[in-house]
C-alpha cells in the first residue's frame, strides 16, 4: 500500500497535475489511517493538498475514510454536531459553549467534539468544560448516554478517533494546517442530522459546506466565526452557507448590537461564564454573542424557520434559563 500514485497525479507539474477523485481520496486516506504509508509520503500528501488547495470531493473521500474507524458512529444520537477545533491566538472566552448549552436546553442533543492548538488560558474550551457543567465523555456511547442525562456533551477527538489526533498534530511538524483540519469539522462523529461549522478562511465556507453536500448532510450552516468557532460576532453582518434538507443556501445576519468589542481582549474570567449563566452578573456584549450564535444552530437544527425567529427563541432560552435548568 503506497501514496505514490496519488502524490504523483497531485504533483507532476502546473500543466499535468490534477486533485484526486473522492475514490482516490478514501484510498488514500485508508492508507494514511492504517500506519502503512511512510511518514515522509504522508507529509508529501497534506503539503501538496495545502499548497494546491482542497476540493469538495476530496475532503469527502478523506471524511468516508475516517468515518470508517469509528465503528459506534451512530451510539451518540446527537441532533446537533459541534466541532471545535481552532486555535487560540484570536480568541478570547469561549462564548460558544453556553450557545450549546442554551440550545440543549431547547430539547436539541448537542454533540461537541474537539481538540485545539495554540490556546491561551483564557481561550481554553476544555478548562471552561467543567466550570460551566459540560461533561465530557470517554467514547461515543458514553456521549450518548450523557446526551440522555443532559441533552449535551463534549467528546475530546483523542478519545473517539485516536489516528486522527495523530495526524492534526502534524501540524507541529508541518509548520502549517493541513486538510485533516476541514476533515475533523465535516466528519460528524455522531451522525447529526444537523451541524454547524466555523472557520477562520472564508473560502474554507465554501469547501465546507460543498463536501457537507456531496456526503448527504441534510442541514448543517457554517460561518466565518471567532478564531475560527461557530461563534457570531453580534456587532458583525456575517455570511451564512448553509444546506437545508440537502440544498445549499446563502444569508447574512444583521447587526445585534452596537457595542464592538474585540473578543480576544474580553476582561470577563472563565469564571464570568457561569456568573452570566446563574444571572449573578450581566453583560449586554457576551450575552448577544451567546445568544446570537444559539439562534444559528436552532436554525440549522430546525427549531425554527427564520433567523429572526430563532433570535426570538434564542432571547426567550436565554431569559428562562434558570427556571428550565431547574425543572
Amino acid at each position: 500500500m503506497t501514496l505514490t500514485p496519488y502524490i504523483r497525479a497531485m504533483g507532476r507539474g502546473p500543466s499535468r497535475a490534477r486533485s484526486l477523485s473522492r475514490d482516490e481520496a478514501r484510498d488514500a486516506m485508508r492508507i494514511i489511517l492504517s500506519g502503512d504509508a511512510a511518514p515522509e509520503a504522508v507529509g508529501a500528501l497534506l503539503m501538496l493538498l495545502r499548497y494546491r488547495g482542497e476540493v469538495p470531493d476530496e475532503i469527502a473521500g478523506f471524511v468516508e475514510a475516517f468515518r470508517e474507524l469509528i465503528d459506534d458512529r451512530y451510539a451518540a444520537r446527537a441532533d446537533l454536531d459541534w466541532p471545535s477545533y481552532a486555535a487560540g491566538r484570536s480568541r478570547g472566552l469561549p462564548w460558544f459553549l453556553l450557545s450549546a448549552k442554551l440550545v440543549a436546553q431547547s430539547g436539541v442533543r448537542v454533540l461537541l467534539h474537539g481538540w485545539n492548538s495554540h490556546q491561551g488560558a483564557i481561550a481554553s474550551v476544555q478548562e471552561a468544560l467543567p466550570v460551566i457543567d459540560i461533561p465530557v465523555a470517554s467514547s461515543l456511547s458514553d456521549a450518548g448516554r450523557l446526551m440522555d442525562r443532559h441533552r449535551i456533551s463534549y467528546l475530546p477527538l483523542e478519545t473517539f478517533h485516536p489516528r486522527g489526533f495523530e495526524l492534526l498534530k502534524l501540524r507541529k511538524v508541518l509548520g502549517l494546517r493541513s486538510a485533516v483540519n476541514t476533515v475533523l469539522r465535516v466528519q460528524n462523529p455522531g451522525g447529526a442530522a444537523s451541524t454547524v461549522q466555523g472557520v477562520f478562511h472564508p473560502p474554507y465556507r465554501e469547501l465546507q459546506i460543498s463536501a457537507a453536500e456531496r456526503l448527504s448532510q441534510p442541514n448543517a450552516l457554517i460561518i466565518k466565526g471567532g478564531g475560527g468557532e461557530f461563534e457570531r460576532h453580534p456587532s458583525k453582518e456575517i455570511s451564512i452557507y448553509g444546506l437545508a434538507d440537502g440544498k445549499q443556501w446563502r444569508d447574512r445576519t444583521p447587526v445585534l448590537i452596537e457595542e464592538h468589542r474585540r473578543l480576544s481582549a474580553d476582561e470577563l474570567t472563565r469564571e464570568d461564564m457561569a456568573r452570566l449563566w446563574n444571572g449573578d452578573i450581566s453583560d449586554a456584549f457576551a450575552e448577544s454573542v451567546i445568544t446570537g450564535t444559539a439562534a444559528l444552530a436552532l436554525l440549522a437544527s430546525g427549531k425554527s424557520s427564520t433567523l429572526a425567529k430563532a433570535q426570538s427563541r434564542a432571547e426567550a432560552l436565554w431569559a428562562s434559563r434558570s427556571q428550565i435548568q431547574a425543572a
